[in-house]
């Protein structure tokens, strides 16, 4: 069944940039996966634990955002697509809870769970859409390229040790790099953004709504820690200088860029381009970056007195780092913006790591949030002189 317009009646009307109940719904199995990978990382803080937590982190990203392109074209309020989400949500909910077993006991149960996932939204795409529609073809990339993966996910799920890293990061590997190719098949050619014709601002609102999952975990897994410690005055500054980090991160995100990188990506003209380069790849460093911050706020948590370990070091410092790394190329990306602001952020978070190895925990930490809490108020004053918001920037060519 078609629209008048000739479009399948799963789709979205063109105007309909609404973010449905379903969608929220949807996310908040996303707050358990997000809860989940922090306590992995917890658990396994050495380089080889960092690998595997990133893996995941892709994998979980990955199950996320294809599903918000999706509800980017299809209708959330049509029973078909509605029934979708809650299967979909229902596999999310298998796959987040096996996380931290997932090197262990539960590898199978998530790897099948992510095969599920993104070769059942394929099969979903192939039977809803009809053949004239112009995603038709773009969603049978996709299809493929989900496929391809697949064997290496299941084949790790069945695997153990390194073996199973090695065939899951070669899997995440093909699934993280299939946008960045245009989804090119041979015979097929490659996806042109151009081709994407999405909602930017439904896209915009999902990702501003991932971070908010991600930043809500932190605080959650803060107060939760705190809420099992004695309170005494160490604990207490602790809690304080993570809930202020928490802050600033949501400060730097969400005072001026998020909204002035929404109204770039609804007047762009390829805003399939945008929603691939700013909303698909560069929010993942920001979501890594809350998640391992939210690591170190345990650790310091835990034991704020005394020498800091190095992951304690790398967890304090890495996870801000990482966060305004991310956010530095989202503004260049989608605002042409250099902002000297977060870079030397950036540059003083790399600087103090030597300087952890004096430093209790504590003071680690009140350091850490000093500097991005700095970086937040000036980059706001900055934004307020101007008094406006940043033009778009021009075209960027394709990824290769």
């Amino acid at each position: 069944m078609t629209s008048p317009g000739g479009r399948p009646d799963v789709l979205r009307g063109p105007e309909n940039s609404r973010v449905t109940t379903i969608e929220l719904f949807f996310d908040v199995v996303y707050v358990l996966a997000v809860t989940q990978l922090t306590e992995l990382l917890l658990h396994r803080l050495h380089p080889t634990g960092a690998a595997g937590a990133a893996v995941l982190l892709l994998a979980v990203w990955w199950a996320w955002v294809d599903t918000a392109w999706i509800t980017n074209w299809f209708d959330p309020d049509q029973p078909r697509v509605r029934v979708l989400l809650i299967a979909l949500m229902g596999i999310s909910l298998v796959a987040s809870s096996a996380l931290p077993e997932a090197y262990g006991d539960r590898g199978l149960w998530f790897a099948v769970a992510y095969v599920a996932l993104s070769v059942g939204r394929s099969l979903f795409v192939a039977t809803a859409l009809a053949a004239r529609s112009d995603l038709h073809r773009n969603f049978q990339r996709l299809a493929v390229w989900r496929a391809a993966s697949a064997p290496l996910w299941l084949a790790g799920g069945f695997a153990s040790g390194p073996l199973r890293l090695g065939l899951w990061v070669a899997a995440v590997t093909l699934d993280s790099s299939a946008a960045a190719c245009g989804f090119y098949v041979p015979g097929w050619g490659r996806s042109n953004p151009t081709e994407w014709a999405i909602n930017g601002a439904h896209l915009a609102e999902r990702a501003r709504l991932f971070v908010i999952i991600a930043l809500g975990e932190s605080i959650l897994v803060t107060g939760t820690v705190f809420g099992a410690l004695g309170h005494g005055w160490p604990t207490l500054a602790a809690l304080g200088s993570a809930f202020l980090g928490s802050v600033a991160l949501w400060w730097i995100y969400f005072d001026r860029s998020a909204e002035a990188a929404r109204q770039v990506i609804v007047e762009a003209e390829e805003p399939g381009r945008l929603g691939r380069s700013a909303y698909t790849y560069l929010h993942i460093p920001m979501v890594a970056g809350v998640i391992v911050t939210a690591v170190g706020d345990d650790l310091v948590l835990h034991q704020p007195n005394g020498a800091a370990r190095p992951a304690v070091i790398g967890a304090v410092l890495g996870g801000p780092a990482l966060f305004l790394t991310g956010f530095l190329l989202f503004k260049n990306a989608i605002l042409g913006v250099r902002s000297r602001t977060h870079l030397g952020a950036v540059v003083v978070l790399v600087a103090l790591g030597p300087l952890g190895l004096v430093l209790s925990p504590l003071a680690l930490s009140a350091l850490s949030t000093g500097v991005v809490a700095t970086a937040a108020v000036r980059s706001m004053l900055l934004v307020s002189r101007r008094g406006r918001v940043p033009p778009a920037p021009p075209a960027e060519e394709p990824m290769r």
